[in-house]
């Protein structure tokens, strides 16, 4: 009668333990779905970058004015560097199918996620907020 006994114990730890490990398997496959989203998102915006660079640099000069659109084109293309460093860090710490087709991720790596989340967070904060300065600057040079 113990034997049993201890053996359901065993089993109904076992499964709660496989239970726990599958919901974050699943919150992982979310979070992982959200984390691309987020690129998804800016990722076209690179291209608004080049574009407004190539009008922001024949701008720049010594004046104080020109040295605005300097910094702007500097904040713009460190925005697209941060881009392509995240991606590249991302690319080495996961793989096409745990990205793209929700194959599961290593223990280490769902505890990367949250991290990978906020990174992903600030790049697309740099590309968007480097735009709008960008773009507000050159609508200033228009008016004058």
């Amino acid at each position: 009668m113990r034997n049993i006994v201890s053996l359901l114990l065993i089993a109904s730890l076992f499964i709660g333990f496989s239970c726990k490990e599958e919901q974050k398997e699943q919150e992982g496959v979310a979070q992982m779905k959200k984390i691309i989203a987020i690129h998804d998102e800016v990722m076209p915006k690179m291209r608004d970058i080049g574009q407004l660079v190539g009008k922001l640099k024949p701008l720049v000069d010594s004046t104080e004015v020109g040295k605005k659109y300097d910094v702007a084109m500097k904040d713009l293309q460190d925005a697209h560097t941060s881009m392509m460093e995240w991606m590249q860090d991302f690319g080495n710490t996961f793989d096409y199918g745990q990205t793209m087709k929700g194959e599961p991720l290593s223990p280490k790596q769902l505890q990367l996620l949250d991290a990978e989340e906020e990174k992903v967070n600030e790049v697309a904060d740099k590309i968007n907020g480097s735009i709008e300065r960008a773009e507000a600057l050159l609508a200033n040079a228009k008016v004058e």
